[in-house]
């Protein structure tokens, strides 16, 4: 029996019927309903049955799209979706361990909104909240809002320097809007809460704290309208594929999510965000990094792989990923998911193919296999997000500071 350093920290990304577009064909599927609170509650209570640390919930401002850039006419995949922020709300007082990560999208939203949104979400999971921060570089999208014009984003944008200079300004904006919704998670102290009926005195107004942030993209003066979170600080994560959203986790977030196609990919992915990190001035912190895989997972030798053929004939074309695409046994998955752990990697986000078939196989097959290897957790052992992930409650940067 193999050992490894540390226990795996495991995720999952739910996504509608699953991450294949053909996925909401398959007999597993509820195509009828995936706009339904029940539906999300199946998800992540079948998610939480295998103890996994959170799941995150997609979102956008314009519909799917098979291509990366902009909208598509197809009718033939699933299209519309529900708010993630909202769902993972309700779903919260369903669940009781697991970390809850809706997507929150940074270019055409106020942090103030958001800031207020996810301390509600801490409060009413108790402790289990946290974002993922994503950008919109669409035109289409910024036309919902009509705020700004945005020039047309080349397909491969993330690969290329000339890619990589076109969202620049868009990371810096996310980069902002992180800072301010931490400052107003900060704005209220811990203890500012008084409640004494006998004084009469709910608040002590000198525990609430103006942020006075002032940017290139956002100034805003605080405190915020919501108590400071449960943990302080919800987690923040961001996916990233290259350098310019590799500095983003390295100067904003608690976790960042990464594609990395082999074990040595992963090493350098790794040193290149450690390196960033310490040019962030964080070099002391705790910055966990996830290895995204899609995955299919079947017992039998061979059938994953047949799968994904049969539902790539179902959608027309090849199915194809940011992420390595992974179609084989959960032994298999497991043996690699140990060996790029020694690459760096503290955990794995995984992006279930078929959500109906692909998330059971993780948390029923999968999670035992590690268990089995003594790779990952017998029960939960922390009552919050930040805790099941080893990271600490910070104080607020304003408790001995200037009041309101």
């Amino acid at each position: 029996m193999s050992t490894t350093p540390s226990p795996l920290h495991l995720a999952v990304a739910l996504d509608g019927a699953g991450w294949h577009p053909a996925a909401w064909r398959e007999p597993v599927a509820r195509p009828r309903e995936l706009l339904t609170a029940a539906y999300w509650t199946d998800l992540v209570t079948e998610a939480e049955r295998g103890l996994l640390d959170f799941v995150t919930i997609e979102d956008a401002l314009g519909p799917q799209s098979s291509h990366p850039t902009e909208p598509d006419g197809r009718t033939d995949q699933v299209r519309g979706r529900l708010d993630a922020v909202l769902v993972a709300a309700r779903v919260a007082p369903l669940t009781r361990r697991i970390g809850l990560v809706p997507t929150v999208v940074a270019t055409h939203t106020e942090p103030f909104h958001i800031s207020k949104a996810i301390a509600t979400l801490d409060h009413v999971s108790l402790g289990r909240a946290g974002l993922r921060v994503q950008i919109a570089p669409r035109p289409n999208e910024a036309a919902h809002f009509g705020r700004r014009t945005l020039p047309p984003l080349p397909a491969d944008a993330f690969r290329t320097p000339a890619g990589q200079q076109a969202v620049r300004g868009l990371f810096d904006e996310a980069a902002d809007y992180v800072e301010v919704v931490r400052r107003l998670w900060d704005s209220w102290e811990d203890d500012a809460e008084i409640r004494d009926v006998a004084t009469g005195r709910f608040i002590d107004r000198a525990k609430l704290h103006y942020i006075d942030f002032t940017g290139e993209h956002f100034s805003v003066k605080g405190p915020s309208i919501t108590p400071r979170p449960p943990q302080g600080q919800p987690l923040v994560s961001a996916l990233a594929h290259a350098t310019v959203p590799y500095r983003l986790v390295a100067r904003s977030a608690d976790l960042a999510y990464v594609t990395p196609h082999d074990r040595a990919h992963a090493l350098a992915i790794v040193e290149e965000i450690r390196t960033e990190q310490t040019a962030a001035g964080r070099g002391g912190e705790r910055l966990h990094v996830f290895g995204d895989l899609v995955v299919f997972l079947d017992d039998a030798p061979g059938a994953a792989r047949a799968r994904r053929e049969r539902l790539d004939a179902l959608a027309g074309d090849p199915y194809t990923s940011d992420a390595l695409v992974f179609a084989g046994t959960p032994a298999e998955l497991a043996d690699l998911l140990l060996d790029w752990q020694e690459a760096g990697l503290s955990g794995f986000r995984l992006r279930p193919a078929v959500v109906g078939h692909d998330l059971p196989a993780v948390t029923r097959a999968l999670v035992p296999e590690l268990q089995r290897r003594g790779a990952f957790r017998a029960a939960y052992e922390a009552d919050t997000l930040r805790g099941l992930l080893g990271l600490a409650r910070p104080v607020s940067r304003y408790a001995a500071t200037p009041t309101v």
